[in-house]
């Protein structure tokens, strides 16, 4: 049933839903002026007048955000050479300010528990330079599929390691420097490991059909007897070349993780979606029902926030001492994300929440618990989005 009372083209269980959580229904009207957001590839400024002629629109500097522009809601940039060539991707700015608060410079080992669809990740690659690695996990093989994708388009991959795991027990510890050597062929999506050694030579996406089939029943059967993380792409500088199957797959115990863990960790959690304007429109088409069932069903929702909570404590149990974590959603509910917070400071001791550099620039607002931050369509003309950022205290 809509709501009589409203111009709003929502579900009266839905404007309940938002009002239950303190939120303005009126943030939803504002599809129609919200802005796109891309990122410009580092050394591509020269390429602007180039891109705007082609877009057909000015390319609008995010004064608060460095490489990121706005363009016009209505603007497509999927079949420009711009974006078909690698030099813009499109990048809500309130996402990139949630990457941009982890502070990633060259040299970090940097963890992206929940990388797909691999905008952030790229990103993070971007910031990381020469040196140091990021390792993408997402549960979803198809879905990270797509970031390998995205880094081989953008050519960020040098840098890479993604694997296909549950982020919430992913035990895998950054692959820093292994002296390791061997006649190890990798083939494609898949390692097949000659019976000389084990350890990983370079990567490459050509293989027979004979070592797909081989490497689709190894993998078939593996998944039915451990939950091993699965290798499906890997960079020449990434730390895995040389290594052993071994060394690439220890468990790290909570004492290796506090010295040789990573450096910075983004938790970007699955959530409801309901902060995404865009995303909400979606539900037009697919019918309010789809949006009761995915956003409005409680027992959904305490599944979801359980998830966000373990996802953020096996994060943080990732992180070396000293280092930085940031936790977002693109929900705009307290119950995923300022209750998540305090259950989760609530219990470990050596977590701290951190005031995020530049953030006073930004244009935000200051969530229910402080140091945290709340983007929304009508203050930031962004998505909306939540983000806390964590140190580890060596304790």
């Amino acid at each position: 049933m809509m709501d009589t009372t409203s111009n709003l083209p929502l579900p009266e269980a839905f404007i309940k839903f938002l009002e239950e959580n303190g939120l303005d229904p009126s943030i939803y009207t504002s599809t129609d002026t919200l802005p796109r957001y891309i990122r410009l590839k580092p050394g591509c400024e020269a390429e602007i007048d180039e891109i705007e002629a082609e877009l057909q629109c000015s390319l609008n500097e995010v004064s608060w955000l460095p490489n990121f522009y706005s363009i016009p809601p209505q603007i497509q940039i999927a079949s420009s050479k711009a974006y078909q060539h690698g030099k813009v991707y499109g990048i809500d700015a309130a996402s990139g300010a949630a990457v941009h608060a982890l502070n990633v410079v060259p040299g970090d080992h940097v963890l992206d528990l929940c990388a797909a669809p691999g905008a952030k990740l790229c990103m993070m690659l971007d910031l990381l330079g020469g040196s140091g690695s990021v390792t993408g996990v997402d549960v979803a093989r198809h879905r990270l599929a797509a970031c390998r994708t995205m880094v081989q388009k953008y050519a960020l991959g040098d840098h890479c390691r993604l694997l296909v795991t549950d982020g919430t027990s992913f035990s895998l510890k950054p692959t820093r420097v292994y002296a390791g050597s061997g006649t190890c062929k990798f083939i494609s999506n898949e390692c097949t490991l000659e019976k000389k050694t084990d350890a990983f030579m370079e990567w490459t996406s050509r293989r027979p059909w004979k070592e797909r089939k081989r490497a689709a029943k190894t993998r078939a059967a593996t998944l039915l007897h451990i939950s091993e993380p699965e290798l499906i792409f890997y960079g020449k500088h990434s730390g895995v070349i040389g290594c052993t199957r071994d060394e690439l797959y220890h468990i790290a115990s909570d004492e290796e993780l506090s010295t040789s863990g990573y450096d910075k960790v983004l938790v970007d959690a699955e959530c409801t979606h309901d902060g995404s304007i865009r995303h909400v429109q979606k539900f037009e088409n697919w019918g309010w029902q789809t949006l009761e069932r995915r956003v409005l069903d409680a027992e959904r929702t305490d599944d979801l926030t359980n998830l966000q909570f373990r996802l953020l404590s096996n994060g943080f149990r990732l992180l070396k001492a000293g280092g930085s974590l940031v936790y977002s959603t693109c929900s705009l509910t307290v119950a995923q994300n300022e209750n998540v917070v305090k259950r989760f400071l609530s219990g470990n001791s050596s977590a701290e929440l951190q005031e995020i550099e530049s953030s006073h620039t930004w244009p935000c607002n200051k969530g229910g618990v402080p140091r945290t931050l709340r983007f929304d369509p009508v203050t930031s003309q962004t998505s909306g989005l939540f983000v806390a950022k964590f140190t580890k205290l060596a304790i």
